[in-house]
């Protein structure tokens, strides 16, 4: 059964309470939601096994730790899932990152896969599913479906900001994926937009409107 994890490290709410103002530049954005990304990761990861390994410092042999069993992937969910990318990966530099990409249909507000793009390997990987904000829910549930559907069976997914619904619908759709979050906001507004979150993240990183 998976759990919701909120972060309750100071850094992560100072830095989340920072990325929430207004004007705040595109190239500070960028660089806090990177971050934030690499502080959750090393949250997350709290769990991993080990396994020990004989290794010879300078001075004798000696026994130490590694990171055992499954290897890592990444994968954002496009565009904004990116700006969690290089944070995750100044943790964990070995893991393989792959890409999903979703749009919002017009006429159903369903989302529909426009790219899809994972390791070769990844079904035997511990997948981190990447994207700054969960508010319906919808693309982030779509997400995870589909990596299902490609043999994934070991996945988590973390978020900066999250909104009430989304984590709901998470839950129900998804019962068996951890859920990781830098802040667990009030609701959504009649737009979809999170309250009070930070606005639409992917035009905050890339400057966009």
């Amino acid at each position: 059964m998976g759990n919701v994890y909120v972060m309750d490290h100071p850094l992560i709410q100072h830095k989340v309470s920072y990325i929430r103002r207004k004007e705040l530049g595109s190239k500070d954005f960028r660089a806090m939601v990177g971050e934030i990304a690499m502080l959750m990761c090393y949250e997350a990861t709290r769990d991993l096994k080990l396994q020990e390994v004989e290794i010879e410092t300078p001075i004798c042999k000696t026994i130490g730790k590694e990171l055992a069993g499954k290897k890592l992937a990444v994968v954002p969910i496009l565009r904004a899932g990116l700006g969690m990318v290089e944070g995750m990966l100044t943790m964990i530099p070995a893991a393989k990152v792959g890409h999903i990409g979703l749009y919002r249909d017009p006429d159903t507000l369903e989302p529909v896969e426009y790219y899809c793009k994972l390791p070769a390997d990844c079904d035997e990987r511990e997948v981190f599913v990447v994207d700054p904000m969960l508010a319906t829910g919808g693309s982030s549930v779509e997400a995870i479906r589909m990596l299902k559907d490609k043999g994934v069976k070991n996945i988590r997914f973390m978020c900066i900001i999250a909104a009430p619904e989304g984590v709901e619908r998470m839950k129900k759709e998804h019962p068996d994926v951890d859920i990781y979050i830098g802040a667990l906001d009030e609701h959504l507004n009649s737009h979809g937009y999170i309250v009070p979150g930070l606005g639409d993240a992917g035009d905050r990183i890339f400057g966009t409107k």
